[in-house]
């Protein structure tokens, strides 16, 4: 099986080690360098329909990056289009919920599929809208996350909060609902008070395995940045 390897833990690379015949899948634009020996390829991986559903229910990438190593061992470097951490986790025995941007690489016996959520978590939530996507097979994933992560246990009897902009995945066997983080009673009182006072989605997960989570939040820090553009800024000065 290709070996994955990740290299420094600031703003790390993700070394990928192939023997002849085998392959690896990759996100589209994580290529940084890769040897002669290896082809690149881009494939609807898990077929057509799989990836159409990750194009347009998740917002993924269509088609996916395929390394190959033809007649010789090779290596490939890739990186996250997000400064941070990157993880590996071993697909098999535990299988896994991604959030969105979260996936990077996979050897080549892991696949994936789309599972279904309430309405009511995709409006809400950013944790993949109506659909999200579960690992299936047998291998290992890459997983990036915005800043630093960190595995948090999910103990029997004791629910875990995650605020929903720091998700990176989570064990598919946990049980999940998502919520607004404010004590305001009422749908319409929960939105308005979210908005006035800067809290935001949460998840609640419980049961017994891991989250991981990521140190950054993408969509605040996004917001940071417009706010700093002067246009935003005139306007917020008066």
């Amino acid at each position: 099986m290709a070996r994955f390897e990740v290299l420094s833990q600031i703003d790390p690379l993700l070394r990928i080690t192939l023997e002849p015949g085998e392959s690896v899948a990759a996100e589209s634009n994580a290529m940084v360098a890769m040897d002669g020996s290896i082809s690149l390829k881009g494939e609807t991986r898990g077929g057509f329909f799989k990836s159409l559903a990750r194009k347009f229910l998740n917002d993924e990438n269509f088609f996916q990056q395929s390394f190959v190593a033809d007649d010789e061992p090779g290596s490939v470097l890739l990186a996250p289009n997000l400064p941070g951490d990157v993880v590996l986790l071993d697909v098999g025995e535990r299988q896994y919920m991604l959030s969105d941007g979260a996936f990077l690489a996979a050897t080549d016996g892991v696949e994936f599929e789309t599972k279904t959520q309430s309405l009511g978590r995709a409006l809400l939530g950013n944790s993949g809208g109506l659909f999200l996507m579960a690992t299936e097979g047998r291998g290992q994933i890459a997983l990036s996350g915005f800043g630093s992560i960190q595995a948090v246990d999910v103990k029997p009897g004791r629910k875990l909060i995650v605020d929903n902009g720091h998700l990176v995945a989570w064990d598919r066997e946990l049980d999940y609902e998502l919520s607004i983080n404010t004590a305001r009673s009422g749908l319409l009182g929960k939105v308005l008070h979210s908005q006035l006072s800067g809290e935001g989605i949460v998840l609640k997960f419980k049961g017994e395995g891991k989250v991981w989570v990521c140190s950054r939040n993408k969509g605040g820090f996004l917001t940071w940045i417009f706010s700093q553009m002067p246009q935003e800024k005139a306007v917020s000065n008066g």
